[in-house]
């Protein structure tokens, strides 16, 4: 049986991801362990909140450390919603600044649109040949955010010794009042998305489930 574990750093719906990923037959801990962390076949990294509240909760618990190490070890990642933010460069909110993981480039910034915050069902702009929405391309997903990148640049990572070498970077899109958003990224063992699959119904285990089968 494969093993996940769902980083504890304080900020996450653990419970709902916790049940969803063992629908998938995996075998599921919660944990701020950096050992079991690091050897588990995948982590997922969940957020909710505030963004610099997020980034603080993790580097208190290295969790900064395990996603670097795991990513340099080529084993995969999965953020979601401010777990996938906090991958970016950079996030603003409330007009503070607060550094990310710099494993994507760009930054997270409000939405905008008149009613804030994006909540409810949404269909997203699949890129070919992805991993995770392979099957439910056409599907809709839970959203509940008011930040996004609503753009991806190149990101160097060579200052974490991480090299994704030629895996391919593919993106995919949301649309929300008129921000184009960053709905969910895929780059050799790092994995994200802006909403929530464990929330998703049936599109959403179908997400897991490919996921999964990467591990």
């Amino acid at each position: 049986m494969k093993t996940v574990v769902v980083f504890d750093y304080g900020f996450g719906n653990v419970r709902s991801m916790m049940r969803a990923l063992a629908d998938q037959g995996l075998d599921v801990t919660l944990t701020s362990g950096y050992r079991q962390a690091l050897e588990a076949d995948g982590l997922v990294v969940p957020g909710v909140g505030a963004y610099g509240a997020c980034m603080e909760g993790l580097r208190k618990v290295s969790g900064d450390r395990v996603i670097y190490d795991r990513l340099r070890a080529d084993r995969p990642v999965l953020g979601v919603c401010v777990g996938e933010q906090i991958m970016f460069t950079e996030g603003e909110e409330h007009g503070v600044d607060t550094e990310g993981l710099g494993l994507i480039g760009g930054a997270v910034t409000r939405l905008d649109a008149d009613v804030v915050p994006h909540m409810g069902w949404d269909t997203v702009q699949a890129p070919e040949g992805s991993i995770l929405l392979d099957g439910v391309e056409d599907e809709r997903f839970y959203f509940v955010h008011s930040y996004a990148a609503c753009d991806v640049t190149p990101a160097d990572t060579s200052e974490y010794q991480i090299d994704f070498a030629d895996a391919p970077e593919r993106v995919a899109w949301c649309t929300y009042g008129r921000s184009r958003f960053v709905a969910a990224y895929e780059h050799g063992p790092l994995f994200a998305t802006q909403f929530h699959p464990e929330k998703s119904a049936q599109a959403g285990a179908r997400l897991l489930r490919n996921w999964a089968n990467v591990l």
